[in-house]
């Protein structure tokens, strides 16, 4: 069974809780998973930040909506209970219980100090699309990074292969290898070996060093390409290579570089132009955003 959407879980909480008792959010996770035959694949999948799985992250809004309409209640830090309030709503013998049910309710309904009440908007966008604010977001930033890295990607092959050098010695420095863009600098491109492009520094003391191949390519890079990599890497008696291209390299080729002695990483397009936003290469932030959440120690009595 798929991963509900958060506004389904409610009822089956709200039941879930109906003896009364102090609930962990743990328990009701592990109940709710159970309630609705939920994988052990799928209670792992994560939001797309990678920070929280998604059903955990559903059941969490659920008790956030319940507990703002008063139907549940936080006794102690990480435990919930049912209300009087949510013990008569279940004597109401509801079908469901969803947003535009919980607006019943005039706590529901109110805005935090000072605030417009703009949330019953957001609430309203989550009925349609089952998905909870963290996941809107997250969903929309997703978007628009996987938008800019095909910009990214574009920008690369539009320019021309002394640009690529740069790039690649650019992003390896900013990632903390080649000591300093100067060194770096130097060392790609002087080689004149086959099948290496250049050396560079793995760290600033320079106790061991890289051998790099940097291809931009429109076809997808094949074994005998790695091979060939492999091969200058024991001419050179070295151990390490990172081979870096803007297209893809073939399921032959990534097998290959999985088995030989010598450690080859392979770097393609999408792999690239994801450590150039992570790094903020060829990227500029034009604004930031700052999720918080409530610091439970802080309220804490101990």
């Amino acid at each position: 069974m798929a991963i509900p959407d958060f506004q389904s879980i409610m009822l089956p909480l709200v039941q879930f809780v109906s003896d009364g008792k102090e609930h962990s959010i743990p328990e009701i996770v592990d109940a709710m998973a159970e309630q609705f035959k939920i994988t052990k694949e799928e209670k792992a999948k994560l939001l797309p930040s990678g920070r929280q799985p998604v059903f955990r992250n559903r059941v969490a809004w659920v008790k956030a909506h319940l507990s703002k309409a008063g139907l549940l209640e936080s006794p102690r830090r990480g435990f919930t209970k049912i209300t009087p309030r949510g013990l008569q709503v279940l004597a109401e013998n509801p079908t469901r219980i969803d947003i535009r049910y919980l607006r019943r309710f005039s706590e529901y309904l109110e805005p935090g100090p000072g605030r417009k009440s703009e949330s019953a908007e957001v609430s309203e966008e989550s009925i349609f699309v089952g998905k909870t604010p963290e996941e809107i977001f997250e969903t929309a930033y997703q978007n628009l990074k996987d938008g800019l890295a095909v910009e990214i990607l574009q920008q690369i092959k539009n320019n021309n292969d002394k640009f690529f050098e740069k790039l690649v010695v650019e992003l390896l420095v900013k990632m903390g290898y080649g000591g300093t863009l100067k060194d770096a600098g130097e060392a790609v491109g002087k080689t004149g070996d086959e099948g290496v492009d250049g050396i560079i520094k793995e760290d600033r003391l320079g106790l061991d060093v890289i051998y790099l191949q940097a291809k931009k390519w429109e076809g997808t890079i094949g074994r005998p390409e790695i091979q060939k990599f492999a091969g200058a890497l024991q001419g050179q008696r070295a151990r390490k290579g990172v081979f870096i291209t803007t297209s893809d390299f073939s399921r032959e080729a990534k097998e290959y570089a999985s088995r030989i002695e010598n450690k080859i990483v392979l770097i393609d397009g999408i792999q690239l132009v994801d450590l150039m936003i992570e790094h903020n290469l060829g990227v500029a932030p034009v604004m930031r955003y700052e999720i918080k959440k409530i610091d439970s120690d802080y309220f804490s009595d101990d």
